[in-house]
This record gives C-alpha cells, sequence and structure tokens, in this order.
C-alpha cells in the first residue's frame, strides 16, 4: 500500500470528510450546508504518533531545533504598566544567547561563523549552484511577521517578532556570517516596520534596508515584481495569474523566514509557512484595498480549518514550494519567546507542559519546513488556552510532505512549469506532549530530530 493511500485510509474516519459533504465553489471546496451547522471539533492528529511521512532536509535531515530559556521574557501581561516588547521585559542578552545555540545546533557548528557557512552552503547545494557560501553582492532577506503593526507601538497592540530577538539575528547576519549590510533587506510588504524594530536596528546597522507597504520615515515602499506572477495550482483559484512577490524577494539569493509563535483565525496557526501570506500582491483589488493591494484574501477559503477536510489542496504548500520563497530559504525561524493565540491578540502564557503558567520562552529553527511546523503544530495541539486549534489544521503539512502525490490528488508544480514538486520536507506528530519525541530520537525511522536545550 502506498503512502498516499495509507493517509486516505487511516485517515477516513477523522479529518478526512467525505467528498459526498462537500460542494464546489469558484474558491475550491466547501462543506455542505448540514456539516456548516456541526461545531468545530478541536484538532487532533488523525494518523498515529511517530509515522513519519515525506522526505527529510537538511544538514541533518528533519532535525528541529527547540531552545528554552526561562528568564528571556518577563512581561507582567498589564498593558498599563507597558508593553511585552519593551527592554525591561524582554533580557536581550538571553534572547541572544538562545539563537546563538540555536544556530549552532541546527548545523551541529562549533562557532556561529560556522552555522552559517554550513546553511548557505546547503542551501546552495540544494539549488545547483556548488557547495559556496555568501559572496559580497548577493542579497539576503529577512521576512518578518509584523501583522497588527503600526509606525507607533502601543502596549495593546498584538504580537509580531521580538524586537531583541530581531536585532540579534542582524547582528548574526552582519558579524558572524559576514554579509554586508547593504546586502541585507528587512521586510514584510503587507504591514509596517514598527519603531520598537526599526529604531534599534537601524541604530545600530544603518546600511540595512527595511522594506514595508507604505516606506517612509526611513523605511522604504516594497514594490511588486509584476513580471514575474505565482503559480498555484489551483484551478479554481482566484487570480491565478495576478498574484506577485515582492521585488526584494524575486531579486534576493537568499532568505530567512523568521516568523512567530501564533494561533490563527483560519488555519489554526500562523507560522513559518503562512508568514508568506504577508508576501502577496494582487493589482486587482480596487481602489477601496485598505491594505493597497497587498491582500491574500483570495486564498483564504483554501487554507481554512474548518472547511477544508484532511485531502484537500491547500494554497500554502504552493508557496513553500516556490523558488523565490522556500526554494532560496536557508533557514526557518520561530519566534516563541512570547506566543499569542490569534494573529490579533496580545501574549498569552501557556500552560501546557514544560511552561507551567509562563511564557513559552522558546525558539525553534530548522533547515526542513515541514518538520519545523509539524512540531509547531505538536506544540499548539497541547496548549489548551489556543481556541483556534480546530479542524483540519496540519493538512497542509500532509500535502507538502507528499506533494509529488499529495492526499488531495493536487498536481502542485514548480513555478509553472508543469514539473511536479517533490517532497518539501517530513512530517509527523510525537509520541506524547510529556516526552515530545519523534522517531529520530526514538531511533525508529527517519522522521524528525527534536533537539532540546
Amino acid at each position: 500500500m502506498s503512502r498516499r493511500e495509507f493517509l486516505k485510509g487511516t485517515l477516513a474516519a477523522g479529518a478526512y470528510q467525505s467528498l459526498s459533504l462537500l460542494t464546489a465553489s469558484p474558491a475550491g471546496w466547501n462543506v455542505s450546508a448540514a456539516e456548516a451547522g456541526a461545531p468545530p471539533a478541536r484538532w487532533s492528529p488523525v494518523e498515529p504518533p511517530n509515522q513519519p511521512v515525506g522526505t527529510a532536509r537538511g544538514v541533518f535531515p528533519g532535525r528541529v531545533v527547540w531552545v528554552r530559556d526561562a528568564g528571556a521574557a518577563c512581561w507582567d501581561g498589564d498593558t498599563q504598566t507597558g508593553g511585552w516588547y519593551e527592554d525591561r521585559f524582554v533580557d536581550a542578552q538571553r534572547a541572544e544567547q538562545v539563537l546563538r545555540e540555536t544556530l549552532r545546533l541546527v548545523t551541529g557548528a562549533r562557532t556561529d561563523a560556522a552555522a552559517w557557512k554550513n546553511l548557505f552552503c546547503y542551501n546552495n547545494r540544494q539549488r545547483g549552484r556548488g557547495d559556496i557560501g555568501y559572496q559580497p553582492g548577493e542579497k539576503v532577506v529577512v521576512k518578518l511577521n509584523l501583522n497588527c503593526c503600526q509606525r507607533r507601538v502601543l502596549p495593546t497592540q498584538g504580537f509580531y517578532n521580538t524586537p531583541q530577538l530581531t536585532q540579534a539575528l542582524l547582528r548574526q547576519l552582519v558579524q558572524q556570517a559576514g554579509v554586508r549590510e547593504a546586502d541585507l533587506v528587512v521586510v514584510d510588504a503587507s504591514r509596517f516596520v514598527p519603531d520598537s524594530i526599526f529604531d534599534r536596528c537601524h541604530a545600530e546597522f544603518p546600511a540595512i534596508r527595511f522594506e514595508d507597504r507604505d516606506g517612509g520615515e526611513g523605511r522604504f515602499r516594497a514594490l511588486p515584481d509584476l513580471g514575474k506572477a505565482i503559480s498555484f495550482a489551483d484551478p479554481a483559484a482566484p487570480n491565478l495569474d495576478k498574484t506577485y512577490l515582492p521585488e526584494c524577494l524575486t531579486g534576493a539569493t537568499y532568505q530567512i523566514n523568521a516568523a512567530v509563535w501564533k494561533g490563527h483565525s483560519l488555519a489554526g496557526v500562523t507560522l513559518c509557512a503562512k508568514n508568506h501570506f504577508g508576501s502577496l500582491y494582487r493589482d486587482t483589488t480596487g481602489t477601496t484595498d485598505a491594505h493597497r493591494g497587498w491582500n491574500p484574501a483570495h486564498l483564504h477559503p483554501s487554507i481554512t480549518s474548518t472547511r477544508q477536510p484532511q485531502g484537500s489542496y491547500n494554497a500554502i504548500v504552493d508557496l513553500m514550494g516556490h523558488p523565490d520563497l522556500g526554494g532560496k530559504t536557508i533557514l526557518y525561524l520561530l519566534d516563541g519567546l512570547y506566543a499569542a493565540p490569534h494573529q490579533s491578540k496580545l501574549p498569552e502564557r501557556w500552560q501546557s507542559l514544560p511552561f507551567g503558567g509562563d511564557w513559552p520562552n522558546s525558539v525553534l529553527a530548522s533547515q526542513d519546513p515541514v518538520a519545523i511546523e509539524s512540531v509547531a503544530v505538536d506544540f499548539f495541539g497541547a496548549e489548551p488556552g489556543v481556541a483556534q486549534m480546530v479542524g483540519a489544521v496540519d493538512n497542509y503539512l500532509h500535502e507538502a510532505a507528499l506533494a509529488k502525490q499529495p492526499p488531495s490528488g493536487t498536481h502542485y508544480a514548480l513555478a509553472g512549469d508543469g514539473k511536479s514538486l517533490q517532497s518539501l520536507g517530513v512530517h509527523e506528530h510525537w509520541n506524547n506532549g510529556e516526552q515530545k519525541q519523534y522517531t529520530r530520537d526514538l531511533r525508529t525511522g527517519e522522521g524528525i530530530e527534536l533537539i532540546k536545550a
């Protein structure tokens, strides 16, 4: 029996809903009226634990690193006394040390500089560019998740990349990776780079370019590359030939996907994979669009976990496999010093093990885009406060791991050239929320390895 047949068979009683209950629409599959009235069930894995699918990636295939320092974040949770992002509520030195340890463990390097060299060289080997590292003049883009952000930050504003960890990442790239400041771009095209990040980073690295929706005040306006439309695998997806990426991404040689720990009202989670919904431009949204074209709403139907069953098309897979996105990404990084249960909410303390009512104080990193999302989904699934974890939250991970022959039968093609995507990484769920072990930890398979520090 093939892996696809196994998934279809074993998941049929769970999140794989009968196709007879679905109706087609221009936006994709929708549940029937009878099904729509049923309250969505909280997500839980529908396949057994430690059953990996897909092909692991990375210098150490399938490796995900989790580093936690319980003293890094210390906000009192009171917006009247200040915001979680302030220096008095994030220990910048400890955040930087967490990042340093994470980078070394991802590639097994003994020094920060060696870790970066391994990351750049691995990506170039995978792309057929040879066993070479970064070369001056090559652009490196850091994609942040700045949803909720305005220029002037307020304590009541929602969660985004921790300023202290973001600065530590840029310091690593300049001082340890040897990337020229002029070759670095920090971007979230659909939002604003807030003062809390820009002021501190620009003061230390004035030649780094920051791009956001509008530009101004030292930032630059992100511009779409209208000569390079994204191809989506679903023929029913609207604006198929009119969705574009920022020029800074299409023109870059490398990318770092620096996302955050967040739940999401539609997808259940918004991590590295969905981070690039903030990189999508359409010229068909009209003059009343508050996002000025940087608006991915046309893809929302395919990612809604309460609407799309297991074994259905998901546009996130198209982004994960795109050569200008996943193809250029040397590192997937999840900032979990704080975490939010919803894309627009403030951080909340976590109750699950080992957090016990504290902030997560964690960073996850990997070279495998599917593995890191799988581990993060397991963390979110174990956290009772993340109410958005409903429906087929991990459908996109099955689709991405098995992209060549996905459970949905979708033909995910590379850059619209008709060539099928290969597996984008390895997916599995841990054995349990206490031990948090995967098959490489247990030495029972070739799935995920979770390094805990």
